[in-house]
């Protein structure tokens, strides 16, 4: 299974699922971060938190335990 934290940057991938439950779960959503929705990684943070990334049209930071959070190909 490969995450979003895996992913290197000036990649682009589309999320398969999302892991997690409750609010934490309902969180990402909120921010765009559906299924088969398309996430390009812009940037990583020197000591890799946050991660920088562009998801419908606009720029996210992720922390790495939500980034882990995001199963994508």
């Amino acid at each position: 299974m490969r995450t979003l934290r895996d992913v290197r940057v000036g990649e682009t991938v589309t999320v398969v699922k999302l892991h997690g439950e409750g609010p934490v779960k309902r969180r990402i959503m909120d921010m765009g971060i559906t299924k088969n929705v398309s996430v390009y990684v812009r940037k990583v943070a020197p000591l890799g938190d946050p991660i920088e990334i562009t998801v419908r049209n606009y720029e996210l930071s992720l922390r790495k335990a939500d980034a882990e959070m995001i199963e994508v190909e």
